[in-house]
């Protein structure tokens, strides 16, 4: 992990998050998006997929949540036993020290690969959403 990771996660912890919240859970994902191998085109193709259903479902940038379709959807494409261990290493690896709030999150996502993956996922499409 990179110093800029180690600021980023003193900038969320000075914003005093609640640790189950979910923005925590999909930023500390997003953070570690690089660390995970997933071919560009792969991912494209199921974020546009992903982006369809959201727009199925009405507003496209509304607020999304775990259990929202699209990211359970995105979630369920990508997932394979590789890209669930390196998820789970790069979250292990989080500069967190001294960071309570961002250790709790982080140390949930990990002992529940499940949360993980989906907050893994929901930070992909709301990284294609912000792009728009």
């Amino acid at each position: 992990m990179t110093a800029g990771t180690r600021a980023r996660l003193e900038e969320l912890e000075q914003s005093k998050p609640d640790p189950r919240s979910t923005e925590l859970l999909v930023v500390l994902c997003w953070l570690v998006r690089d660390h995970v191998s997933i071919d560009e085109a792969a991912l494209n193709g199921a974020r546009r997929r992903a982006m369809f259903v959201l727009a199925a479902g009405g507003d496209p940038h509304r607020e999304l949540e775990l259990d929202s379709v699209a990211a359970e959807r995105l979630a369920d494409e990508l997932e394979t036993p590789a890209r669930l261990a390196q998820l789970a290493a790069a979250l292990g690896e989080l500069p967190a020290d001294g960071l309570p709030a961002v250790t709790a999150a982080a140390e949930s996502l990990c002992a529940d690969p499940d949360l993980a993956w989906r907050s893994f996922a929901l930070s992909l499409l709301a990284d294609e959403l912000a792009e728009e």
